[in-house]
C-alpha cells in the first residue's frame, strides 16, 4: 500500500485472534458473566479470558457492569462498536460451515444482535 492507515489491517488488530472473534460470537447472545464465557469459549485459559476482556472493554467493543451484590456480579455487554462487529462473526462462521465443515447452508444458530 501506499503507507496510508488501511482499515483492514486496524480491525484484525483488534479482531484477529480466535480469543476476540469467540467472545464476540457469545455476547452476540446477550450478556453474560466470567464463567459463562469461561466455559463457553473451549481452551481459554482464566488469565487470558480476563487480559482479552479487559481489552475489549479498553477498545470499546465491550462494556463491563459490576452489581452491588453480595456476592459481587459483574457482567460483560457489547457496546454499539462491538455490534457492528458482528457481520463479521457471521460471515466466518459462513465460511467455515460451508468449506471447512462442509454444511452449505448458513447455521441455525443465529447471531441475537444482528
Amino acid at each position: 500500500m501506499d503507507g496510508r492507515a488501511c482499515g483492514v489491517a486496524e480491525a484484525a488488530k483488534i479482531l484477529g485472534d480466535k480469543w476476540t472473534l469467540l467472545l464476540l460470537r457469545d455476547l452476540a447472545q446477550g450478556s453474560r458473566r466470567f464463567k459463562d464465557l469461561e466455559r463457553s469459549v473451549d481452551g481459554i485459559s482464566p488469565t487470558m479470558l480476563a487480559g482479552r476482556l479487559r481489552e475489549l472493554e479498553r477498545q470499546g467493543l465491550l462494556t463491563r457492569t459490576t452489581y452491588n451484590e453480595i456476592p459481587p456480579r459483574v457482567e460483560y455487554h457489547l457496546t454499539d462498536k462491538g455490534t457492528e462487529a458482528l457481520p463479521i462473526v457471521e460471515a466466518l462462521r459462513d465460511y467455515g460451515n460451508r468449506w471447512l465443515l462442509s454444511r452449505p447452508e448458513p447455521s441455525d444458530a443465529v447471531l441475537s444482535s444482528t
